[in-house]
């Protein structure tokens, strides 16, 4: 009955918006008139809890005024978003102008005709071919054909800029706590399980290896075991073709070094569902000192625990190799999900207007005011250097001014991020970079073709869950490893080769 409620409201929105088609392009020459306070621009974004939408931050001031538009924001909470979002692409009458997301949306949307291709209204958007024409060719596969849908047509907002800051992942380590008991940084794993045992004796009730997030650190270590592993899907960029990191070999001793971990009370027992609250507190306590996190995570736990302990540092280090064939670095996630997408109105002004609005934050003009603001207001320059303004409480410039927030920037000054970070990243920042894999997993930004898409539906979720349930057993001691063999056999029968085949078959139209 879902299926059906479903296809029916497709179907009629798809008859809707079709009999707009043809409305956006046409053969006259695109009225580029500049956009005046009369153009009202309707924008849903997202409120993230580290930095909730403020209405009086500057950058909307910023944006209106660059634009030329009136801007009407409404904001929704990210865990309630998707639900906020649903119901909104049910009702196309009531879309907003424009919708914000923190990772590509669903190509349920795509196939509605719910969104305008940047593609048919390039005539509209002087800036972004002007952009376009500026990227290098792993930028254009990395910012560009990573966002394109079935029909090879962009409809997320390409952005860069914050790649040295957003999504970067580190190996860290209590610097303070290494150095107080004369402990060298492992550079191997077998190190690591060896330093680890040394923190577990002088501190009996921690846990020296302290992860958390599910498989996440695993996923972030892989290249560790196998250059660009990961437990589910990923792309072997050295090898040239998909895999599926649970069914290789490299996954038995992965799940016999975690196994060893646990038994020996090294590493977090409920590694994959401990809470943050719990977690940090680990952490915090002297009772957590290596994990591989986000970079961000640096500033996070010094400015909390430096409170109650001054001499709290946690830094990053050099990736530990675990296996021949391994390297010293860390999984790329330092590739910007957020985007904008232009909703098919139906109008062909306000699509226009839309179109010219989106065109904006691909000028310089733009570059400059959501990436600093103004001098005097957001910033000042100190030495011949620009300086964010700070508050009493020593705020960034994403929670006062709402710079680098969802739906405010496509292209980002990296000079900019950079100068928001804090004297503990910069003093790392450098090597974590060097020792970041050059390539990302594709797998959140591949676009399917209708049939490629079903075959995903079909088999990924099960294929997935069936994985983690028998690695998770596997580490926990609830399953032998011995079963190892039958769990890739099961795999295989699960509809593994359809569905590496999907993969491949939509990654071949990014190169």
């Amino acid at each position: 009955m879902k299926k059906l409620t479903a296809f029916i409201l497709s179907a009629v929105m798809m008859l809707a918006l079709c009999a707009c088609g043809g409305e956006t392009g046409g053969g006259s020459v695109a009225n580029l008139d500049p956009l005046t306070k009369e153009d009202v621009i309707e924008v849903a974004t997202v409120s993230h809890a580290s930095w909730p939408y403020r209405e009086d931050w500057k950058i909307w001031e910023y944006i209106a005024e660059g634009s030329g538009a009136t801007v009407n924001v409404t904001a929704y909470p990210s865990a309630d978003v998707n639900t906020k979002y649903s119901l909104m692409f049910a009702s196309p009458d009531t879309l907003p102008d424009i919708t914000n997301y923190s990772s590509k949306p669903k190509d349920d949307y795509i196939f509605q005709g719910a969104f305008i291709s940047f593609d048919d209204m390039k005539e509209y958007m002087p800036n972004y071919n002007a952009w376009l024409g500026t990227l290098t060719e792993d930028e254009m596969k990395e910012n560009v054909n990573m966002r394109k849908a079935y029909d090879g047509e962009v409809y997320y907002s390409p952005v860069i800029g914050r790649e040295t800051s957003q999504n970067v992942r580190a190996w860290l380590y209590r610097k303070d706590i290494f150095e107080k008991h004369n402990l060298a940084v492992p550079t191997t794993f077998d190190e690591l399980y060896e330093v680890c045992k040394k923190l577990k004796e002088l501190y009996p009730d921690s846990y020296p290896y302290c992860i958390r997030s599910k498989f996440n650190a695993l996923n972030t270590s892989g290249s560790s075991w196998k250059p660009y592993w990961e437990m589910g899907l990923y792309y072997d960029y050295d090898n040239e073709k998909w895999c599926y990191g649970a069914t290789e070999e490299v996954m038995r001793d992965i799940i016999e070094f975690y196994k060893k971990m646990v038994e020996e009370k090294l590493m977090p027992a409920d590694f994959m569902t401990i809470n943050n609250t719990a977690w940090q507190e680990l952490i915090t306590t002297d009772r957590g000192f290596i994990m591989p996190e986000y970079q961000t995570r640096i500033d996070f736990f010094n400015g909390l625990a430096r409170m109650q302990n001054p001499d709290f540092d946690l830094q990053a280090m050099v990736p530990p190799v675990a296996a021949e064939g391994g390297v010293a670095m860390v999984n790329k996630y330092n590739v910007d999900p957020w985007g904008m997408m232009m909703c098919n109105t139906r109008d062909e002004g306000r699509i226009a207007n839309t179109a010219k609005f989106v065109d904006w934050f691909y000028s310089n003009e733009a570059l400059e005011l959501v990436s600093w603001g103004k001098e005097g207001e957001t910033y000042n320059t100190v030495d011949g250097k620009r300086v964010y303004i700070t508050d009493e409480s020593k705020a960034q410039s994403n929670t006062l001014f709402g710079f680098g927030t969802y739906g405010t920037f496509t292209r980002m000054d990296p000079q900019a991020v950079l100068a928001y970070e804090s004297e503990d990243i910069a003093e790392t920042r450098d090597m974590v970079l060097e020792h970041t894999m050059p390539y990302a997993n594709t797998i959140h930004w591949l676009f399917f073709n209708k049939e490629e898409f079903e075959v995903r539906d079909e088999y990924l979720t099960a294929i997935n869950t069936y994985a983690e349930e028998m690695v998770s057993k596997m580490i926990l001691g609830l399953e032998p490893i011995d079963k190892f063999d039958e769990m890739v056999s099961e795999i295989n029968k699960m509809g593994l080769s359809k569905l590496l085949a999907a993969y491949e078959s939509a990654f071949a139209r990014t190169k």
